[in-house]
């Protein structure tokens, strides 16, 4: 017999925790996006092209992807405790092995293992949700976003800045000395949980696919994310080499500072975790597909180079950030509806998808810089944003009875029964 669920073990989070929780997200997800602004130094010191250096930012989201998949379904089978600070420990290691790689197929395969195992975000996620309140579950949901928020953007200043200063291998050292510190905190601090499922590991794998062929809402909530993610990531991907490139000949420290302008995002989170309980997840994401077009029409802007195309730079990053991860937030929360024993499932088919899309993005992103410029890359956020939203006007076609998930009926483990 499965196990009881999480929260059979352990009281609703306390705030403090939610916090420490949001910090540990930041920390863990910023591996996945620092290189984005390092990548001019890396290539400059490895003597390679700098869309040749990109790879790294690709290969770190590939492992991302297949991690989610691969690991991320252990948080349903696995005590958190453990699981958890293994994956940090491994972590710190991979990031060692990036820092001191001495050339690019090297530290390419060290961000794959880097990504690999930094999905610990992605395990507290659902974690926090089985522990939360329904009633509270989209405002702490959106909480631990917004840390992962401030994580994927504050990144950007940390590697930009230390890396002008020290090379860019300080910022692989650095964050492994605090993903060491990190597992730490977490060994201490987290709850004693009990695993909702005791499926074996291919049953869990089957699982997640299982979900994502037989949930219209889940399918419905991967395609929204995967087109903006892709967005995000290339508009990301490409701003390095635009900054540091002939029209603004910018060091990576600019980078860094656009990304901070960008961190005022993770405010947006919450109040879009709060919105989400109250009206929705439709409406929410309604307004973050509407945002991410005039996020890449005001990217535009940035051809005009100096003071005022850096203006509208940090103005349209800023808007596609609040776009894309207040999105994330409706589409989580109408994900972790559908079923509390398999949130992990859940979240590892709606993630995977997502960071495939990021993937596809960053090359995308890179390709239609290298052959149009800047402006090619804000035409592909156009489309890709104008492409979610076609498929959120025609989310009418879906099953009706979709419309409340919680009325399905439970499989095995949790998984609701195909309909």
């Amino acid at each position: 017999m499965p196990a009881g669920p999480p929260s059979a073990a352990s009281s609703a989070l306390s705030r403090p925790l939610i916090l420490l929780l949001s910090v540990a997200c930041g920390i863990a997800v910023a591996n996945i996006y620092f290189p984005q602004a390092i990548s001019p130094l890396i290539a400059k010191d490895l003597h390679v092209a700098p869309a040749s250096a990109a790879v790294v930012v690709t290969c770190a989201q590939l492992g991302y992807a297949a991690g989610i998949f691969l690991l991320v379904p252990l948080g349903d089978r696995l005590r958190h405790r453990g699981l958890i600070t293994t994956l940090l420990l491994v972590t710190c290691a991979g990031l060692v092995l990036a820092g001191t790689a001495s050339a690019l197929p090297v530290l390419a395969v060290a961000s794959a293992l880097v990504g690999l195992t930094t999905v610990v975000p992605q395990i507290l996620i659902p974690m926090a949700a089985g522990l939360t309140e329904p009633e509270r579950r989209g405002a702490v949901t959106g909480t631990l976003l917004s840390g992962l928020i401030g994580g994927i953007l504050l990144a950007r200043t940390f590697s930009g800045t230390l890396g002008e200063w020290l090379g860019w291998r300080a910022p692989y050292l650095v964050a492994a000395g605090m993903a060491l510190l990190l597992t730490l905190a977490m060994a201490a601090a987290l709850p004693h949980t009990k695993p909702s499922t005791d499926q074996r590991y291919p049953a869990l794998l089957a699982a997640s696919l299982h979900l994502l062929r037989t949930e219209p809402l889940l399918r419905r909530s991967c395609q929204y994310q995967v087109l903006v993610f892709a967005a995000f990531s290339a508009a990301w991907t490409a701003l390095a080499l635009f900054i540091t490139g002939p029209r603004y000949d910018l060091g990576t420290p600019a980078v860094g500072v656009l990304a901070l302008v960008g961190a005022a995002s993770m405010f947006a989170t919450p109040i879009a975790g709060r919105r989400t309980d109250r009206r929705g997840p439709d409406a929410v994401n309604l307004v973050c597909m509407l945002g991410a077009i005039a996020a890449g029409a005001l990217l535009l802007t940035g051809h005009f180079g100096g003071v005022l195309g850096l203006v509208g730079l940090g103005a349209g990053m800023l808007l596609l950030d609040v776009a894309m991860q207040s999105g994330q937030v409706a589409n989580q929360a109408r994900i972790f509806a559908l079923s509390p024993q398999a949130r992990a499932r859940l979240n590892t088919a709606y993630m995977t998808c997502a960071f495939l899309g990021g993937s596809a993005g960053s090359w995308l992103g890179v390709r239609a810089y290298s052959a149009f410029g800047w402006n090619g890359v804000c035409g592909l956020v156009v489309i890709l944003a104008a492409l979610a939203l076609l498929r959120h006007v025609l989310r009418s076609r879906d099953v009706a009875a979709t419309e409340a998930p919680a009325q399905a009926p439970a499989g095995k483990d949790g998984v609701p029964a195909a309909r």
